[in-house]
């Protein structure tokens, strides 16, 4: 089944932020969260034991317990597990160090051979207090964590992770999975396999309105020739996009920002809303088959569900073209 029959509409929650990416968020908040997304009629939950080392998890599955099973679709990620033993000392991160220095104290293996992505679920299935998961992401076998070591953790992983979410896709007990990382090479390789493939892919940061082209002209042609559905994560850049001062998880350098500063102003010139923008933009690839957008506050979630449904004049897209900040290849909303 493709990613655009299983995810049911086009916005999702992220959770990485109710892992205390960046800082300590008090239970209640983040359950809050959860139950404003709930509300707002957000029906896809994207998780990971990555996040906050359980935390994440945990937090999701204490709230989406008193839901009903049926109405919602959750994904988690394999890759990480999550010991019941502390971390001594700082936690090698690559790319990415300290970003869950507030999440669970918990020590973590970095593994995806297929023993440990059976126990990665049972895990998950346990913190998310369900039953089920509707998809399974491979998570992060790529130059951000692991730099030149890359290739030996994907080759783990396609003789580990892979296999076993294929013959657990096959036998029904999952209903889709794919790779979850921030790079497009790991999905390239999958996809160029001759082996089982994947469902789908969630690509974070790699298709936005900052980052979109390396995306547009390597992976998703083939992406779309075969059928195979993305899921976008990190639509706002790490947040710079919405108002933070993140990019790629770190603070923004300054052509970040002055590319920021030339996207707002176009879009305060036609009355736009830049998470608007920013939705609408990632949502436009005929592969996209879910946006998922990460939150801390529960009045974000409604923030997000207006920006996806803002009407935004083909004008906006016509000039962002014409000045040079899209891709001449992408497409745009409304065949602007």
């Amino acid at each position: 089944m493709s990613l655009h029959e299983i995810l049911p509409g086009k916005l999702g929650f992220g959770t990485a932020p109710l892992g205390n990416m960046y800082r300590a968020i008090p239970a209640a908040e983040a359950a809050a969260t959860v139950e404003a997304a709930w509300q707002q009629g957000v029906r896809y939950f994207d998780t990971a034991p990555f996040y906050g080392a359980g935390l994440a998890e945990e937090r999701l599955g204490e709230v989406l317990a008193a839901k009903p099973r049926d109405e919602y679709v959750l994904s988690t990620k394999v890759g990480r597990v999550v010991l019941d033993e502390a971390e001594q000392g700082d936690r090698e991160l690559g790319e990415k160090g300290g970003l869950f220095e507030h999440g669970n104290p918990n020590r973590m293996l970095h593994v995806w051979t297929a023993d440990a992505t059976e126990r990665s679920i049972e895990d998950s299935l346990k913190r998310l207090r369900t039953d089920r998961l509707d998809i399974v992401w491979v998570h992060d076998i790529a130059q951000d964590f692991h730099g030149d070591a890359w290739l030996q953790k994907f080759e783990e992983a396609r003789t580990g992770a892979f296999r076993v979410l294929s013959r657990l896709r096959d036998e029904g007990v999952i209903g889709a999975w794919g790779l979850g990382v921030n790079r497009t090479e790991p999905v390239e390789l999958t996809l160029a396999l001759d082996e089982p493939q994947p469902d789908g892919f969630l690509l974070a940061g790699r298709y936005t309105l900052l980052d979109h082209e390396h995306a547009l002209t390597r992976l998703l042609p083939v992406a779309q020739e075969q059928g195979v559905g993305m899921v976008v994560g990190g639509p706002y850049s790490s947040g710079v996009l919405a108002g933070g001062t993140h990019f790629e998880y770190r603070e923004a350098p300054a052509h970040i920002v002055e590319r920021v500063a030339r996207l707002k102003g176009l879009a305060a010139k036609h009355g736009v809303s830049i998470k608007a923008a920013a939705l609408q933009f990632s949502l436009a690839h005929p592969v996209t088959a879910s946006v998922v957008a990460g939150a801390t506050k529960p009045g974000r979630i409604a923030e997000d569900t207006a920006a996806l449904n803002e009407t935004v004049p083909a004008a906006f897209w016509q000039e962002l073209r014409a000045e040079g900040l899209v891709s001449p290849a992408a497409p745009l909303p409304n065949n602007a």
